[in-house]
């Protein structure tokens, strides 16, 4: 279902444009993933030239593989995607965006389908202002899974949210499982 974003009057005549709902924008993959060479200072900090651009239903994917009790962080799904495409890195600026449009499409799927998108955080554990229901919605669902959340500031983060990260690498088919 698309709704009416945008009237615009062009040469005496009405064009509407349409809003792509949340799961239109998270299956609009366009020509990702794609790694792109990017020569400049920035790509010497990040640890090499080669970014990996991630569709969002990358995202989506491993933010569906966060069991109950587990959390994983933006940053830790970025060095999975880029290890998995042998990047040096992922765009962090697209990667935000795309684990947002995760959480905003699961959300209007309204439980079916569902990405679990709250046990996905910010750097250091931080709660993501950005998801469905705002910091109150996140903080909500994260106490439901027994999880701990602390205010710094105007910031909210979860209590030791370092000992309770999933490996994302767990059911890799390139994983080497040691015997």
């Amino acid at each position: 279902m698309l709704s009416v974003a945008l009237i615009a009057a062009c040469s005496k005549k009405v064009i509407i444009m349409a809003k792509k709902t949340w799961n239109e924008k998270l299956n609009d993959s366009k020509d990702m993933p794609k790694v792109e060479l990017v020569d400049c200072i920035f790509a010497a900090r990040q640890g090499g030239p080669r970014m990996l651009l991630a569709p969002p239903l990358a995202y989506d994917a491993l933010m569906k593989r966060v069991p109950k009790g587990k959390l994983a962080t933006i940053d830790r799904i970025r060095a999975h995607l880029a290890k998995q495409h042998n990047a040096d890195w992922t765009c962090g600026l697209t990667g935000g965006i795309f684990v947002n449009i995760a959480a905003n499409a699961s959300a209007e799927r309204q439980g079916e389908n569902e990405t679990p998108y709250w046990r996905t955080l910010k750097k250091d554990g931080e709660l993501n202002e950005k998801y469905p229901g705002g910091i109150d919605g996140h903080k909500m669902l994260l106490e439901l899974e027994r999880h701990t959340v602390i205010q710094k500031g105007k910031r909210y983060f979860v209590e030791g949210y370092e000992d309770k990260l999933f490996d994302l690498a767990v059911g890799d088919a390139f994983q080497v499982v040691s015997q």
